[in-house]
């Protein structure tokens, strides 16, 4: 099921917040298609500043969220480019992509609104789609 689908009642529109449940036991078995990307949420945060705890339904109107990046799809496919003036040449069938900026571990920023929630194995991942993504926090030899 996907999250976010919408049905319309007396009018006005409304959010149903579905889920999917995926019963492979094995996440690197799962193979990201396209210019999407698996996410692990971070936890969000409970606490204000100042110490005031925050209801659940608050922690949901956020509009961007933060998590890990588990894996990335190959990027978007480059069209073949026909080489007929070229009969020499030998003849290419292989799919190219154009790579996507997330790597593994990287710390991703994106819109909750594009983002697919699934669980697995008891926790949660979000499969997001690169546009969705706003900001890449990467650690390593980031500042060097």
């Amino acid at each position: 099921m996907v999250k976010g689908t919408g049905f319309f009642y007396s009018g006005y529109i409304c959010k149903k917040k579905m889920s999917l449940g995926i019963e492979e036991k094995n996440l690197s078995r799962f193979i990201m298609v396209g210019d999407r990307v698996l996410i692990k949420p971070k936890s969000p945060q409970k606490q204000t500043k100042s110490g005031l705890y925050l209801p659940p339904n608050i922690q949901e109107k956020e509009k961007a969220l933060s998590g890990y990046v588990v894996k990335v799809g190959p990027g978007y496919p480059i069209p073949a480019i026909a080489e007929i003036d070229e009969p020499w040449k030998e003849k290419r069938e292989q799919v190219q992509y154009v790579p996507l900026q997330p790597k593994e571990g990287d710390l991703a920023v994106y819109l909750q609104g594009s983002a697919i929630d699934i669980e697995f194995n008891g926790e949660k991942y979000v499969i997001v789609p690169h546009s969705a993504i706003l900001l890449l926090i990467r650690d390593e030899g980031l500042f060097e």
